[in-house]
């Protein structure tokens, strides 16, 4: 995965370089290096910090800046260079990646926020065994009370805590008692709309269980069907919610790129086996297939 990575970004900076910045044909270089667009999105987004579309739109803008400093003749023909039909789209793209106007940059220079070439390194020095459980299931639907909260990557999600809050705790109760399937107990679940969400997009987030598929659910309850597949459980344990979240980060840097597996489109679902204010112990269920 890491060489994948690295040609991919290979492949952003031909196109730059040739003056061909329209849509890379993610899903054709996915199957031509042995993987799936979602599994490689997910993999760039943890690895890079940032989501690929978010990438190539900064290596552009950087490439465009230094057209404009160096004398490029008008703004259309650098606009039309980049990928952008219009001076007006060009030039809300560049300002919202370098904060200044195509024309003032042109005109001073300055300032610029550039983006450098990525380059993916593994490193395993040091790195800390991980436990990690794979297990077949069959299809299961994850049902409870689901909201439309930002994701943040780091600390603890307010409207998360929020949403939580405002369950009733008699309804706790009733949930448990649906609850016919592992992962057992009450779950976090989370499900994004692309697979490289940047922060402060608006992602679903589930507090419920999980049922077999033939179980009956009562009205008013939300439902994400998964259907059936392996998982890889891994098991976390320490303060909260910092181990979780470093946990998160293990899986792209060290499991998947040392593993033949790889995610597949579904759900993230966090099974608490105890939990305080300051220490948790959980498992981190994610959808796979084999790569």
């Amino acid at each position: 995965m890491i060489g994948t990575l690295n040609t991919l970004v290979e492949l952003v900076e031909a196109e730059l370089t040739n003056g061909l910045p329209g849509d890379l044909d993610i899903a054709r270089f996915a199957r031509e290096h042995g993987t799936t667009e979602y599994h490689l999105r997910r993999m760039f987004s943890a690895l890079a910090g940032m989501p690929l579309s978010d990438y190539v739109r900064r290596r552009r803008m950087t490439m465009a800046a230094a057209d404009l400093v160096a004398g490029a003749p008008d703004l259309l023909t650098v606009a039309v260079r980049y990928g952008y039909g219009s001076t007006e789209a060009f030039g809300r793209a560049f300002r919202a990646v370098h904060g200044s106007a195509p024309a003032d940059v042109r005109r001073s220079g300055g300032p610029l926020r550039t983006q450098p070439t990525l380059r993916f390194r593994l490193s395993v020095e040091g790195s800390t065994p991980m436990d990690v459980t794979i297990k077949d299931m069959p299809e299961l639907r994850l049902v409870g009370h689901a909201a439309e909260v930002p994701l943040i990557y780091e600390g603890v999600n307010p409207h998360i805590q929020e949403h939580i809050a405002s369950i009733a705790p008699e309804e706790h109760v009733r949930l448990k008692s649906l609850n016919d399937t592992d992962p057992a107990g009450i779950l976090a679940v989370t499900e994004s709309p692309s697979p490289d969400a940047p922060e402060g997009s608006m992602i679903t987030y589930l507090h419920g269980v999980a049922v077999s598929a033939s179980a009956e659910v009562p009205d008013g309850l939300d439902v994400i069907t998964v259907p059936a597949g392996s998982w890889a459980v891994f098991a976390s344990s320490g303060p909260h919610p910092d181990a979780l979240q470093q946990l998160w980060a293990a899986t792209a840097t060290d499991w998947f790129p040392s593993n033949p597996w790889r995610l597949r489109p579904g759900p993230s679902v966090l099974r608490y086996l105890e939990l305080t204010e300051t220490y948790a112990s959980c498992e981190l269920w994610m959808p796979v297939e084999q790569a």
